[in-house]
């Protein structure tokens, strides 16, 4: 199973913004429109993985259940 994620691009006077919808945080520029496409792609994954690190730390020392969750 695949989450589908909407991402949403605007035409500014300097180029494109976009950001995701349903992933606050996760917003970019480009002088492009491919420019902003790979930024978003990027802050996606920077995001998540920013959110996972703080988790980690909030959850250190304790016991927890950890698995894989998919989304349909």
């Amino acid at each position: 199973m695949n989450m589908k994620l909407t991402a949403v691009y605007m035409k500014a006077p300097e180029g494109y913004i976009a950001f995701v919808e349903e992933l606050p945080g996760a917003n970019t520029q480009g002088a492009t429109f491919e420019e902003a496409k790979a930024g978003l792609q990027e802050a996606v994954e920077l995001v998540l993985e920013a959110n996972r690190l703080l988790s980690e730390e909030s959850l250190a020392g304790q016991e927890v259940i950890r698995e894989a969750l998919p989304i349909r």
